[in-house]
């Protein structure tokens, strides 16, 4: 069962673009990149060249006489000659390019010949993409791919556009849902949040209809990425890596989720830990969220570099990592327990990432105040706040009505519950959370406030 993608109409875009450069897909392991290529390939395509350089390690030969189209296409057919070259109706794909960066050089001979399309992909691909953005700059398209959002989760379950469209609907109009609509919503969220996004952990729960099997996948997930760390990493990091891996998930049950160092091994200090943090970025594993140095625009720049929360870039991972009693009880009785404000704020971070948000937080040193994301439109910044519960929000009323914040006039706080509009609050259940771009885009909160 194929699982629709929002990968899909980019390809189908890029292919309409006679302008089309070949294509970098990047993304961590298992979020459904070879599948989805396969499959627009076999759609639009006559011919369907695939090599996969950590299975046919042979194939890294190819670039043998040089780079050039005719010189690669000449090596490709010694090795295989059943591969067909078919001017204007071919697609090569190079996978696993990570493990042969090398070929990201040809790409500028790709474009220049202009006979063949080309998308390259590769899990992990962030450890070596400043060696492959050198060798193909200005050749080359990327797009990053990440796990299923709660949209394409929706598709996987038949959900199409309409529904999505009447949600938006609510959303700009702020009409709350329907008792209906609440429960239905909601009870597919949490089982998105259970499940996480990765492609075979979905695709068995749609084929089977329950949670069977799913927590044995996401913890083979697990192991799979810190093989990949041993795999990948330098020797001297491998530890440290694997080290603040398995620290995220305590450190975000704590009240303070800054995300401590010291805390990740004995004597542990920041100046030999952050290269670990950036190569779990860089790979897709994690998503970062800087502490901002004052809640202004702009955002890029106006951080600590030293001050910062970690997420799983999948919630699936964070879920596989909770002790057995959690697991139980999340699954059979959809109870977060401790792990509650986590899982909310780890979830909703995801959510932003994949709409196209960096992450960023806010808590000064002197007061209580803390307030968990912002998102920005052109001249306003807009405080999002996780609640687990729908309390008060003191730090989000701080922030709207303190003369000391300019760029500040509304906010948004997301919750287990419905629709609803307070003292420039806008108020929205969690599962809206992937339609906030959307939102911002078409609507004008203070027609709202």
């Amino acid at each position: 069962m194929y699982m629709t993608r929002k990968i899909d109409s980019f390809l189908n875009s890029w292919k309409n673009n006679k302008e089309r450069k070949p294509l970098i897909v990047k993304g961590s392991r298992q979020v459904g990149k070879t599948e989805s290529i396969r499959h627009f390939a076999q759609n639009n395509y006559d011919s369907f060249i695939e090599i996969n350089f950590v299975e046919e390690p042979k194939y890294e030969a190819i670039l043998s006489d040089g780079y050039k189209t005719d010189d690669i296409i000449k090596n490709i057919s010694l090795l295989d000659p059943s591969k067909r070259f078919i001017a204007g109706k071919t697609l090569i794909f190079f996978d696993e390019i990570q493990k042969f960066p090398d070929i990201a050089t040809s790409l500028k001979f790709f474009r220049q010949d202009g006979r063949f399309d080309v998308i390259c992909s590769g899990s992990m691909l962030g450890i070596n993409y400043r060696m492959i953005e050198s060798n193909s700059v200005g050749n080359k398209q990327d797009y990053i791919m990440r796990s299923l959002d709660f949209e394409e989760f929706l598709w996987a379950k038949g959900y199409g556009d309409p529904v999505r469209d009447s949600m938006l609907t609510h959303m700009q109009e702020m009409k709350p849902f329907s008792d209906t609509e609440i429960i239905v919503f909601h009870s597919l969220f949490m089982d998105s949040c259970v499940l996480g996004g990765m492609p075979a952990v979905v695709a068995d729960y749609i084929e089977k209809g329950t949670f069977e099997g799913s927590l044995e996948t996401q913890r083979q997930l697990l192991e799979d990425y810190r093989e990949d760390i041993r795999k990948y990493a330098d020797g001297a990091d491998q530890t440290r890596i694997i080290n603040v891996f398995n620290r995220i998930a305590p450190q975000l049950a704590q009240e303070n989720k800054k995300f401590q160092i010291s805390k990740a091994a004995r004597g542990a200090r920041f100046r030999d830990y952050r290269g670990c943090i950036e190569w779990l970025v860089d790979s897709g594993i994690v998503n970062i969220c800087h502490c901002l140095d004052f809640p202004e625009l702009p955002l890029k720049g106006n951080y600590d570099e030293d001050r910062f929360k970690l997420y799983f870039a999948d919630s699936g991972l964070l879920v596989a990592m909770l002790d057995d009693e959690a697991q139980n009880d999340l699954r059979a009785n959809k109870n977060l327990g401790v792990y509650k404000g986590a899982l909310y704020e780890n979830i909703v971070g995801e959510a932003l990432v994949k709409s196209g948000y960096d992450l960023y937080y806010y808590r000064r040193d002197d007061s209580s105040l803390e307030e968990d994301f912002f998102i920005r439109t052109a001249d306003q910044l807009i405080p999002v706040e996780v609640k687990s519960e729908n309390g008060r929000s003191k730090s989000l009323r701080t922030l709207i009505n303190s003369d000391k914040y300019g760029d500040i006039s509304s906010g948004i706080k997301l919750i287990n519950g419905n629709i609803g509009a307070s003292a420039n609050i806008l108020t929205f259940p969690y599962f809206c959370t992937f339609l906030l771009k959307d939102l911002l885009k078409t609507t004008d909160l203070g027609k709202h406030i």
